[in-house]
Parts: C-alpha cells; structure tokens; sequence
C-alpha cells in the first residue's frame, strides 16, 4: 500500500475552494485532500481502525471534525463539535499541545468521564495536535482496539507527533497561500484503505493423457506450493498434493473427455495444499498430427480467488439474511433472504447507506448498537423493529474493513415497548434522536463541573442543543415572583427583552410551565399562537419546548427550547427533556447557593486586600490581583506595602486552598505581618512571628509569604521567603534575573523553623516583581517555563512606567483560558531622579487637607481595582 505524505498536497485543477465547502465534486479542494492523507497515514501509524481530523473554526474556542474516516459521519453528529474548554481528550491535546494517549475504557472513564458517557464501549483512542507555527491548528484522533493493562508504546506516541507536525506545516503552506485553514460544514467521509489480501492467480497447464506429462506455468506451480525448476511434470505428482475426494473427480473428468466424441468442458473445485478451494476449469481437445494416430489433450486453468468476498452462492444457502457493510455504513452484498427479511430488493440495497434505506434501523437504539460494534470491536446482538408486526434478531459482527449483519425473522418480545418511535417522528434527524439516549449521563457530568449560573447556562447550551438539534436557548430566573432573563442565545437581538421580569401572574407558556411544572410542547409556532393569542411572535416558524426548572419541589425558573423548523416530539423525547430540566434546575439552585457564597468571599478578600498603596520618596510602587477563571472561588492570595519608619515592606502571599476560609485566613495573616512590620520587629522576626500565629490559630492551611524591607533612599533590602516563588529582578540596563534567596519552608508546618535573611541592593531604576505561582503556573507545563515566560515578558517590557509593566504582565496571564489559581502581582521601582511636582496649591486657595496628600509623585499611591476573571 502506498503510504501518503500529508505535507505534500498534490494539485488538482480547479482546487483551491473554500473550506468545508461542496464535498460531493469529484476533486476534493487541497485542504481536504491534505486532512485525509494525514488522518489515512495517522490511523495506519497506529494500526487504528477510525480516524478524524479536528480544526479550528470561525467561531473562537471551537473545534470542528473536518474529516472522519472509517466510521459513518452521520452516526458521530454529537461529536462533530467540540469546544476547547470542555473536559474531553481532543480539548486537552489543543489546549496543551501534548498527545493524550489513552490505551482502554478504564482509562479514559477516570480521566474523562463525559466522553465514556457518549460513548461507553471498550475500545483505545489516541489524540495527537497538530501544531504549526504559532501553536495548535487542531487535533488527529485515532480509535483503536483496547489494551487493557498495557500503556501504549512511546514510539506510537512520538510517531504520531511527527504526523501531527507534518500535518500542521501542511496547512501553515496552505495558510500561507491564502488558503483558509478553517471549517465550518459536515466532515468529509473518508473510506480507508481495505486489508492487504492475496491476489487473484490464475494457473494454465496442459495434460497428456496418455503419456501423464503435465506442463505448468509459473502461476500454476505458485498456486501449489511449488517452484517451477521443482515441479515433475507429471499428473500423479499433481494428485498427490489433492485430497482423495478431488482425485478421483479430476480423473473421472479426464476419462469423459477421452470417451466423448466432442470438444468437453467442465469445471470443478480443487482443494490446494493450503486448505483453501480453487477453481478448476477443463477443457478437452482431440489433434490428429500424422492422420493416422490420435493424441487427447486436456488443457485448462486454477483460479486461486485469494481470500475473496463471501462466495454469494454459499451465503443465498444460509436460513439467514446477511448484509455487508463497510465502515461507512454502506451495503456492499446482500443474499436472497435478506431481500425478503428486509423487504428491499438487492437493487434498493447494494451501495446505499443503510439507514438511508432501511429508515426504521435509525432508531436510536439501533444506532447505539451500530456504534458499539464499530468502535469496540466485538460482535453485537439485539432485537429490532422493522414495523409494527415484524421483529427481526440482528447480530453485527465487526471487522477492519466493515460489518457483518446477520438478520433472522423472530417472534415479538414480551417487553417490547408500544412507544417505540415510527420512522420521522423524532426530533432532528435520526443522528440528533440517537444522542438524546446519553445525553441525561453527559450532561449531568458536566453540570456537576459548573459552578456558577453562568457557567450552568453555557452547559446546557453546549450540551443540549447539539443533543436535540436545537438552534435557540433561553433561560429564566425566578427572583421575588418575577422570571428574569439570565442567558439567551439564539434569538433575534432584543426580542426577549419583553419578557424580562414578568411576574407569575402573566398567561405566556414561560410562566405558565413553571406555575403548572408541567413541560408544554409546541410543533410549531402556529400551535403556539392558536394557543396564545396575542403573545408576540418571530419570524420564523419552528417549534418550541417550554420547560419548568423544579428543584427538589421549589421552582427555580423556566427553559425554552427552540428549533427552526416544525417537528414533532415523541414520548421518550419528552421525557428524556423533562428529565434533563430537572438536572439543569438542581444545577442552577446549586449555582444561585455558590454565587451568594462567592460575593460574600468577594467582598470579604476585596474588604481585607488594601485599597491604596502607601506612597514614599524615592520608590513607586503597584499591585494587580487576577482571578481564576476555573473553580471561581476566591483564593487567599494577597499584597501589601507597609511603611515602617524610614522603610517600606514589600510583603506578598499565598494562602492554600479557595473560599471564604481562605479568604479569611489571609485577611488574619495580613493582619499579623502588618502588626509585627510596624513594631519594627527585623524581616526574620516578622516572618517567624506569623509562622507562629498561624500554628496557634491552626485554621487547617498553610501559606506562603515573601517580606522584603526596601531603604527607599540607599536601596538596601533585606529579603525574607517562606516557600513563595522567587522574586524577578529587572536591572536599569535591561538585564533580568530571577533572584535566587534562600529560604524556609511555608508558614504553619513548624513552629521552630527558621527564615534566613538576604541582603541586596536596588539600583536607581531597578524594578523589583514579587507574584504569586498563579501568575507561572499552567496545566501541562513545567513551573520553571512559567518563571522563564515572565522573566522574558517583564525583559521584553523595557523601562516603562508600572502600570504598562502589570498590564503586559497581566494581559500574558489572560492569555491561559484555564487558570486554576488566583494571581497577585507587587511591582517596586526605585526612581531614576526624583519626578518634577507641580507647583504647591497657595495656602489662602487650597482647602486645608489638600497640603497632606501631595507627599509623592502618585502614580504608585493608587492600587487598581481587581482585573475580573
């Protein structure tokens, strides 16, 4: 098989459209030729049976499969999709730009739960990013057997980030010819390439029935195991590589065309050395060379099949019906009775899709079992509905290139339920229906990972529209017998605002399904406006589900469901509904409980974090604090300046864990380091003494802390660190270092630690930065690349006021969407030459305390206000 090479798109006339654009031309745009060429070669690096292509899309954040291959498209719709937020394996490798290689189900279920919950089958998946030049482009998946117990090979690994960066220099070329490397339609399907298998041989000879001289080719002695310098040339020696059975038939033949008076033909099967059949083909002649004696000739040829398709006239014997299909979902062979069990003609049935053909087995049921075997690997059976009156058994048995189906007529089962869904019944197509199955586990997975309301809202949106093929999403809050709007997204702009703050008293089905807690379907708007007079209505006339959110008995709001066409709602989809606005309702009270929490812990850490700097000649000074944007609780990280006679102190923190108690511990370690600072206890002492406080208060955490003392005037410092990341120091010429100061271990372990003390000295024009690991920590990296990374933004800022320092600082930290800590940052810089002032206010104009606020220069006095997450 001739293997690909993803980095070399071959040109086609004509190519060069847009991405995602008509994948039913017969050339493909390069863009798909190279995703197919890299995920073709990438599933047979890693002897996978599937294979996809994830890519960026217009919309920022979100992933779209570009190409599947091996596996039917349609089948997979609820993975077309994915968000790099979500905590699914191809989200990660974007994210950090590492494989995630994960070798069974056991795995995969303990690291990422939702994507078993899609897809709960034991099968092994590998997750590789393809990176270009500026970072992650998207992800190659590869879907394998399982190898329970067993990590897969590093060499897999590195192999297929080989693929990956070749893949992505593929497309950076496409980029760079103006080609957009982005898609925004369905996947391409792609087809693998079928198992290597013997060729189709075909042996000739010629048989003297008389003297028992037998002359074969070269292809006829392959077929039997021979070399031809090796081969007798004799008939008997030919017999003895046949069975009995076979002889006897091979000399019968020979002896009906020496007796016939006419030319003869006549075939039959041959068993080769090897076990497996042939087809013998022999044909007699009669030649008369000197007019007085006759010479019978038998000549003809073996036909070695290799290992072919199933023989049809073997499988039209079975008493069952058998289908073939390939990975893509399309009927290859069908034999006579599967005609009949499926009432389609062969005709209706060869080289179409099967769920295109036979409606009724894209039941979502089916289609999970459709799934199962596809991707575990194992035979499958169940019991399938082809109409109301007839039940066939179904076993599909999987292989590399495709799926056997073997269908046989059975009686109704006593638990057959009566609401099974008649074909075009459903919601969405039959690949939107087959979700709705997982979709309650999935969804209930990720909900428990959101905590705030909002983060509830982007859930549900994420999760239940693509599940029912939903276009619309509202979501109201019940607050003092009003429903407010807190996350749309879908509708036309402004058109919900109407509705905003309706009290429960007012007839829309919004109040109404809440008041009543009984879900109201529509199939269409106008259903809903015969049922609501009045009511204002958009444009469009699709049909709309109206769900209470009820928790624990206590309303919490309303959900609206909207889709963009009419359709109907069967009984399971309005239970499945049902059920998942019970979900989505307990979330929401859970988040509206943490939101009460977290603005009390807000106000509590920003109450405790100081509001201004203290200013001093000589040294100005800046903190920003940045919030997490994982957990959204609060974190204990904190700063301070402090002036202590003729010095200032520099002191940063980090309390362990979230919430109000860390919040609060914090508050009570400020507390206790200002106290000893302006009792003018030395660095050690300070330190020591918190350590000691915290030991008795015993609140269960530890923290971190960095004190340094600062001569505004001579620049000496003296530097004290408990177990705090070490401070970065810019040098007026440029040159950055990250200091190097000894230290002790965090602050509550031991009360008898000792905290040494490190003297150095700031230059006129030296800045100095302390942070907190929120600020250098990423998933996926090392923290010694965190240090390096701000040591280089901070080296690459120059000598600039602070305030453009934090701001290149902080926007570099914005840049990591999945923060898990806190950040603060505590800037010092010693003045080159004292700033110009502005000419003292007279004493008969300025009010009275006006004189005691122009002590500095101010721009250090001020703290800015906490950067929201």
């Amino acid at each position: 098989m001739t293997r690909h090479d993803a980095t070399r798109p071959t040109r086609f006339p004509g190519s060069g459209a847009a991405a995602g654009g008509d994948h039913g031309r017969r050339v493909p745009d390069e863009l798909s030729l190279v995703l197919a060429q890299g995920v073709v070669s990438a599933v047979e690096s890693a002897e996978g049976y599937a294979g996809g292509v994830y890519l960026r899309s217009g919309t920022p954040g979100l992933l779209r499969l570009a190409v599947l291959a091996g596996l039917p498209g349609p089948l997979f719709r609820p993975w077309w999709r994915m968000h790099v937020n979500r905590p699914f394996p191809v989200s990660e490798a974007y994210r950090t730009g590492r494989p995630v290689l994960l070798a069974d189900a056991e795995e995969a279920m303990r690291r990422f739960p939702q994507l078993m919950a899609g897809m709960p089958f034991p099968f092994g998946s590998l997750w590789v990013p393809v990176t270009g030049p500026n970072g992650s482009m998207g992800v190659l998946a590869i879907l394998r057997p399982a190898t329970p117990g067993e990590e897969v090979a590093p060499a897999v690994g590195e192999r297929l980030m080989r693929l990956g960066r070749r893949l992505g220099a593929a497309l950076a070329d496409l980029e760079s010819r103006s080609f957009p490397v982005v898609w925004e339609n369905e996947p391409i399907p792609v087809q693998l390439p079928a198992a290597p298998a013997p060729p189709v041989r075909v042996g000739r000879f010629d048989w003297d029935l008389h003297s028992g001289g037998l002359t074969a080719d070269d292809d006829l002695c392959a077929i039997f195991g021979t070399e031809p310098e090796d081969f007798p040339g004799t008939v008997d020696a030919l017999a003895e590589r046949l069975v009995p059975e076979d002889v006897y038939g091979l000399w019968a033949l020979a002896r009906q065309a020496v007796e016939s008076a006419d030319p003869v033909v006549r075939r039959m099967r041959l068993r080769g050395p090897d076990g497996r059949y042939h087809l013998l083909e022999l044909s007699g002649r009669w030649t008369h060379p000197d007019g007085e004696s006759a010479e019978s000739h038998l000549t003809g040829f073996v036909v070695d099949f290799g290992a072919g398709p199933v023989i049809a006239e073997a499988a039209d014997r079975l008493p069952r019906g058998i289908v073939s299909l390939d990975r893509i979902g399309r009927i290859t062979y069908a034999n006579a009775l599967a005609e009949e069990l499926l009432d389609r003609p062969r005709a209706e049935l060869v080289g179409h899709v099967v769920w295109e053909v036979l409606p009724w087995f894209g039941h979502p049921a089916y289609e999970d079992h459709c799934r199962a075997a596809l991707i575990s690997d194992e035979p499958v059976h169940f019991l399938a509905r082809r109409d109301p009156s007839v039940w066939l058994s179904v076993s599909l048995y999987p292989g590399h290139d495709g799926l056997s189906a073997v269908f046989q007529a059975t009686e109704q089962p006593a638990y057959a339920p009566g609401s099974v869904t008649a074909p075009g019944l459903g919601i969405g197509s039959t690949a939107d229906r087959s979700s709705a199955l997982y979709r309650p586990v999935a969804l209930a997975i990720a909900l428990t990972e959101a905590v705030t309301a909002r983060q509830v809202s982007a859930v549900v949106t994420e999760e239940l529209l693509p599940a029912f093929g939903g276009r619309q999403l509202a979501i109201y809050l019940l607050s003092e017998r009003h429903l407010h709007l807190a996350w749309e997204t879908g509708f036309p702009k402004g058109f919900l605002d109407r509705f905003d703050g309706v009290g429960l008293d007012v007839s829309i089905p919004g109040v109404e399904t809440l008041t009543t807690g009984r879900p109201i379907f529509f199939e269409s708007m106008q259903r809903l406006a015969d049922a609501y007079p009045g009511i204002p209505m958009e444009t469009d006339v699709g049909a709309r589900a109206f769900l209470p959110l009820i928790a624990s008995g206590r309303p919490v709001g309303s959900c609206i469901l909207g889709f963009d066409r009419p359709r109907g709602f069967s009984p399971e989809e309005r239970t499945v509904l049902t059920a998942l606005a019970g979900l989505i309702a307990q979330a929401l009270q859970r988040a509206q409980r943490y939101d009460s929490e977290s603005a009390l812990a807000r106000g509590l850490q920003d109450a405790l974090l100081p509001h201004r700097l203290p200013e001093a000649e000589g040294v100005d000074t800046l903190g920003r604090y940045l919030s997490g944007t994982q957990d959204m609780e609060v974190g204990g990280d904190w700063y301070d300046v402090i002036e202590t006679g003729n010095e200032l102190a520099l002191v940063i923190g980090d309390v362990q864990g979230h919430g109000v108690s860390a919040a609060a511990t914090m508050g009570q370690l400020r507390s206790a380091v200002r106290a000893f600072a302006l009792s003018n206890h030395d660095p050690q002492e300070v330190v020591s003494g918190t350590n000691r406080l915290l030991i008795d208060l015993d609140p269960g955490q530890f923290a971190s802390c960095c004190y340094i003392v600062l001569d505004p005037l001579t620049g000496r410092a003296r530097a004290v660190r408990a177990g705090h990341p070490q401070p970065v120091l810019r040098h007026p010429d440029g040159r950055t270092e990250v200091l190097d100061l000894p230290g002790g271990i965090v602050l509550g372990i031991d009360g008898h630690a000792t905290y040494p003390v490190t003297e150095l000295t700031l230059a006129p024009g030296a800045m100095l930065a302390l942070f907190t690991d929120g600020l250098i920590e990423r998933p996926g990296t090392d923290i010694d690349e965190g240090i390096e990374r701000l040591r280089a933004t901070i080296a690459g800022v120059g000598s600039v006021p602070l305030a453009e320092t934090a701001n290149r600082v902080i926007e570099e930290a914005r840049q990591a969407t999945d923060r898990p800590d806190d950040i603060a940052l505590l800037l010092a810089a010693r003045w080159t030459h004292p700033p110009e002032k502005p000419p003292p206010p007279s004493r008969d104009t300025a009010p009275p305390d006006l004189w005691r606020t122009f002590r500095g220069p101010g721009s250090g006095g001020a703290r800015s206000a906490p950067d929201p997450a």
